[in-house]
């Protein structure tokens, strides 16, 4: 049996360096695939193979004194749902402040997935911002009065968000697992926001706990060749097809390589003659 896991920790890392050759070193051994980044900030990384190995790296990054508190979100999927290893250091765990100064360790309260749940029932018009790109809550989002979900292609994008929204009021945010709001917490407390939330665990650990019989709607996008995650055999498609408007969660790259927008597009859609092509280029065909 295979897993994929997902983690991340925010630890000072004195060594970046040191840590990704042991990172590299350790998941070659122990043949697994995916993606790890490392920074002065922590790290962060999402892995999958055979159940005993996942299990081998977990002891062995239970033993190391920065990352023996790292929590695990497990997954169904296979190691090759990520067609390489990729160990990377970079200057921030998650890019959203380049040159900026903040205090990335000093993070809002998490609200565990039934206090996030419960929150939202007795709060119906907080204001909740999901901190994904567009083409992630394009399928799927939790049902709240005032949801939040900014247009944007990548998470540093969301700054210019952050400037609508009232600093007096609380705010909750939410991600996939957990670490873009955790971040986007800490520079949103550096903003001045008064009152944060974060959903401890991320959309992943709700889906777990609730199903689709909670606030959660529609699939979770995940960065791997799965493209999405359906938490029931009840998930919902909320996503619309950009060619017949038809319920979908499949996202596809356009087959313009100049293009390869990652776009929605049904199954019924994609043997079509513009179903492997976005909008975008079937205008400019059609013109």
């Amino acid at each position: 049996m295979q897993k994929i896991i997902l983690f991340y920790t925010f630890v000072p890392v004195p060594d970046p360096q040191t840590v990704m050759f042991w990172q590299r070193n350790l998941c070659e051994r122990l043949n697994l695939r995916g993606r790890i980044i490392i920074s002065t900030q922590g790290i962060n990384g999402t892995l999958g193979g055979d159940m005993d190995d996942v299990k081998r790296y977990i002891r062995d990054m239970n033993k190391h004194p920065l990352f023996k508190g790292t929590q695990y979100k497990w997954s169904d999927g296979v190691r090759e749902d990520f067609p390489r290893l990729s160990v990377k250091v970079r200057d921030e765990l998650v890019t959203l402040a380049p040159g900026e100064q903040f205090d990335v360790f000093n993070s809002t309260r998490g609200l565990k997935p039934k206090a996030w749940h419960k929150y939202l029932e007795d709060h119906p018009d907080a204001i909740v911002l999901d901190a994904r790109n567009d083409y992630e809550s394009d399928i799927g989002a939790f049902k709240a009065k005032n949801v939040i979900k900014p247009r944007i292609k990548n998470f540093r994008d969301i700054k210019p968000e952050l400037d609508k929204l009232p600093k007096d009021q609380p705010v909750l945010t939410y991600c996939t697992g957990d670490i873009r709001c955790e971040y986007l917490s800490a520079y949103m407390k550096h903003k001045g926001f008064d009152e944060v939330y974060h959903l401890d665990g991320g959309i992943v650990k709700y889906g777990q706990e609730f199903g689709d019989d909670g606030l959660w709607e529609g699939k979770c996008f995940v960065f791997d060749d799965r493209l999405n995650l359906a938490f029931s055999d009840q998930a919902k498609d909320i996503g619309e097809c950009v060619h017949c408007g038809g319920p979908t969660s499949n996202h596809e790259n356009c087959a313009n390589k100049a293009c390869n927008r990652l776009v929605l597009i049904c199954k019924d859609c994609i043997d079509s003659e513009v179903g492997q092509y976005c909008e975008l280029e079937v205008e400019l065909h059609e013109a």
